[in-house]
């Protein structure tokens, strides 16, 4: 029998006190059923997702040209300004395998995930962002930053795995304090005061990790691997807060930004929900900006989109099924005018990003973001046709300003491109139809 139990922890000393950490959910627990910083380091290169629900109408949407100066039909005309910033990927397929098309749910799990749902509880591996983040958010304040416009806190599309989900932050007001609140380590500031906090916290982190052999010899062979997994994660916890505690480098694009003393509305009309994507965008940009953070997420609205359109009465899930197709125009116009406030939402958060000057470029040019959605065309509830985005430049490695034709193949090949472009070694990204080993080769420099 094993002498491991639930109530088991891992136990230290600080200051004279006893302090204790919490041991993972183990098998033994369940029965048998169960370019330039000032350092003169390289600039380091970001991740980020951007998230809208409902997909697009192909007729207005898709362009006819493809490369570079593809043009811009009506329902992303606004994207023209950040055009040369960023890539429009057409023709995607998101492949159920052997399950059924949950509706709003299988096209966007697959997409960040690389697996098929078999139900809409189901997500069945960790999202994309949080295998870069274990890859480059380690020495940051911040392993990654999940933010939502739709002041909801259930609309993420980051996931640890089924039973963990990244909470977006929701409100403007909280997502300042935390970042730039009495916290915030100002690389420009002219004194450091290391953070008592972080100081209490890598002490005990120091004081519980000597026990970690001890452990590993009385469990078995799957829970040594949760183990392992566990404290490999509590090391990286305790190199992190090591980092706080040393004066950070100075940053020239960093600056704390202007204050928030109160959240806007919190309604789900579109206006509204723009509004507090554009605070929301104005911190996360700043927060990369500070080095706060090399891993990022945002979500415009979840797969099931209930923005409102003034004086209209259906939200635009509602409206993508029930509005007929105007057969003057050829598609559902207010279905459509949603669509065109997602991609204004979408072309703000890609300038806000090109505005911040970053040592012999901007910002942009050293992240790369991926935008996903749902479906291709939600009336139908479409897995193919599906569009994706990307923005930026990744510090070189990728090339912007292009229409590429997917030809239905897998929309992972996006997925698979991203972990290649931020330094993940993997031979191949997805399970079953969705695995694939094809980069998306017209985004590489």
């Amino acid at each position: 029998m094993s002498k491991l139990s639930r109530r088991r922890v891992l136990r230290g000393m600080l200051n004279g006190s006893a302090v204790t950490v919490a041991l993972p959910f183990l098998n033994c627990f369940l029965n048998s059923n169960g370019t330039a910083l000032a350092s003169g380091a390289a600039l380091p290169v970001r991740y980020g997702t951007w998230g809208w629900g409902l997909g697009m109408n192909s007729g207005i949407f898709v362009p006819k040209k493809l490369g570079a100066g593809y043009d811009l039909p009506e329902e992303i005309a606004m994207l023209a300004p950040v055009r040369e910033h960023i890539n429009l990927i057409t023709n995607t397929q998101a492949f159920r395998d052997n399950y059924q098309n949950l509706c709003h749910y299988t096209g966007w799990v697959i997409s960040r995930t690389g697996s098929a749902p078999k139900d809409n509880k189901d997500i069945p591996g960790e999202t994309i962002d949080v295998t870069i983040a274990n890859q480059i958010g380690r020495s940051t304040r911040f392993k990654s930053l999940t933010a939502t416009a739709t002041g909801d806190v259930r609309s993420t599309y980051s996931y640890d795995n089924v039973n963990t989900p990244n909470a977006p932050e929701w409100s403007p007001l909280q997502f300042y304090t935390r970042l730039f609140g009495p916290e915030f380590p100002d690389p420009n500031a002219t004194t450091f005061t290391p953070d008592p906090h972080v100081m209490a916290r890598r002490s005990v982190l120091s004081g519980v990790m000597g026990q970690t052999k001890g452990l590993m010899r009385e469990a078995g062979a799957e829970d040594r691997a949760r183990l392992d997994q566990y404290f490999t994660g509590l090391r990286h916890l305790e190199q992190q807060f090591q980092q706080r505690l040393e004066k950070p480098q100075p940053i020239a694009a960093c600056h704390r930004v202007q204050a928030i003393d109160k959240d806007p509305p919190m309604g789900m009309d579109a206006d509204a929900v723009a509004l507090r994507h554009k605070m929301m965008t104005d911190l996360l940009v700043m927060a990369v900006a500070c080095d706060q953070t090399r891993v990022f997420n945002m979500a415009y609205s979840n797969a099931s989109a209930v923005t409102i359109k003034p004086g209209y009465e259906k939200p635009h899930h509602t409206d993508t099924h029930e509005e007929p197709v105007d057969q003057k125009v050829g598609y559902q116009p207010n279905a459509s005018w949603f669509t065109r406030r997602a991609m204004e939402s979408w072309g703000y958060f890609v300038d806000a990003f090109a505005k911040i000057k970053e040592g012999d470029g901007t910002l942009l040019d050293n992240v790369f973001i991926c935008a996903t959605t749902d479906h291709g065309y939600a009336r139908v509830h479409s897995l193919d046709g599906m569009p994706q985005f990307t923005a930026g430049r990744a510090g070189g490695r990728v090339k912007t300003g292009l229409h590429i034709d997917a030809a239905n193949t897998a929309g992972t090949r996006l997925g698979y491109t991203a972990l290649r472009v931020m330094g993940v070694d993997t031979p191949s990204w997805g399970v079953n139809s969705n695995n694939t080993s094809k980069e998306l080769g017209e985004l590489l420099a």
